[in-house]
């Protein structure tokens, strides 16, 4: 039996939710490790990178979740075709159906 999005909508967002959190409470972490005289037994560089991925992560969910709110989730930023239900539960913060991902 294929789910249709909308079948999968609260599934996504319950997903979407819980990875803003992850990402929120790394995020968090990261940043009191910056703080600490030996940023929490990072390397700089690498404690940099960290939190540039966790903003971002925190960035991608947030926008899913706005798209969610404002239906337009589960459509392609570029050319508008739905994005296949398999990617978005692989990646739900996707703002591009495959081909236009690789396009980029």
């Amino acid at each position: 039996m294929t789910h249709t999005l909308h079948d999968r909508t609260a599934t996504l967002r319950e997903l979407l939710e819980r990875q803003f959190d992850d990402h929120t409470d790394q995020l968090s972490e990261l940043t009191a490790a910056a703080r600490q005289p030996d940023h929490g037994g990072h390397d700089p560089d690498t404690l940099g990178r960290l939190v540039e991925a966790a903003r971002q992560g925190v960035a991608d969910t947030a926008g899913a979740l706005k798209r969610m709110s404002e239906g337009t989730y589960g459509v392609c930023a570029r050319c508008g075709h739905d994005i296949p239900t398999a990617r978005l539960e692989i990646r739900p913060s996707a703002r591009f159906c495959v081909p236009c991902q690789q396009r980029r």
